[in-house]
């Protein structure tokens, strides 16, 4: 092979090689600046508008209204990210059922999911999660009388005692696994669950930090007598499907901004949730 052809070679190699890449600059200090491809942020802007899964059925974090109106915790935090992208935003319902399968669906039902999704290692393995928003842990909410009955998890599981969860999510697995000898009850909608208490139907509900004071401020007739000693501790994030990693970025670098110029601290003040940042 002669030296002309081999020099063409070369260089169509690192045409082709370089349509794949990054590329490096060096900025005015002499630090390398990295400019990172990013392909979802674009889809995204030029479909002019953000798709975001959330459940609906979540006070105070995402809930849907009878006139399809959302509002939350969770439905700000979506907001804010939209603005940052400079976009319109549509929220598209999921379930708790459903919701990993609507993450990885095809064609792709949303960008992110948000609105009480708890970061755990299993939704990990299988998917993108953002850096936590707001802390979390399992309790429960009972009626007001009976608060001084459920001092712990011992009291609660007991053949006697009815313990209403959802189904499909978090709450559902922590009363299987932890409860063998409650009355479990599985309710199809997890917004009705504190009524079902309230009115007798059930005696106790699994739930988390995030969403009993709402319904206690709400509800003279609930308690949630070990809200400041939880079963569990984690934080809840935005859920996304892998290979996503720039708006991952982009997600995390909002959350850090309201993190650090005290906007995360006033939803949680706005909303009655405890701030552990």
């Amino acid at each position: 092979m002669n030296k002309k052809l081999i020099w063409m070679c070369a260089a169509i190699l690192f045409i082709i090689c370089g349509a794949f890449i990054t590329t490096c600059c060096i900025s005015s200090d002499d630090n390398p600046v990295v400019e990172i491809q990013q392909p979802t942020i674009q889809r995204i802007q030029e479909r002019g508008k953000l798709l975001v899964g959330t459940t609906g059925d979540y006070r105070p974090l995402s809930y849907r209204e009878a006139d399809g109106n959302y509002w939350g915790f969770g439905i700000e935090m979506a907001e804010k990210i939209a603005e940052r992208l400079d976009i319109s935003i549509e929220f598209v319902q999921t379930s708790w059922p459903t919701l990993t399968a609507d993450v990885l669906a095809e064609p792709q039902n949303f960008d992110f999911a948000i609105g009480g999704i708890t970061i755990t290692d299993a939704r990990k393995a299988t998917m993108l999660m953002s850096d936590g928003y707001l802390c979390n842990g399992k309790t429960i909410l009972c009626r007001a009388d009976e608060a001084d009955h459920y001092q712990s998890l011992a009291d609660i599981d007991k053949p006697e005692v009815r313990v209403m969860v959802n189904p499909g999510g978090l709450n559902e697995k922590f009363a299987l696994a932890n409860l063998t000898h409650a009355q479990i009850i599985v309710h199809q909608k997890n917004e009705e669950i504190p009524s079902q208490v309230a009115e007798g139907h059930a005696d106790v509900m699994i739930t988390e930090i995030t969403e009993a004071p709402w319904y206690v401020q709400n509800d003279p007739r609930l308690a949630a007598p070990l809200l400041n000693a939880p079963f569990t501790h984690g934080e809840i994030g935005v859920l996304m499907r892998q290979g996503q990693d720039d708006l991952l970025a982009l997600v995390n670098a909002v959350i850090a901004k309201m993190k650090a110029d005290g906007s995360l601290r006033n939803f949680h003040e706005k909303y009655g949730l405890v701030y552990g940042y």
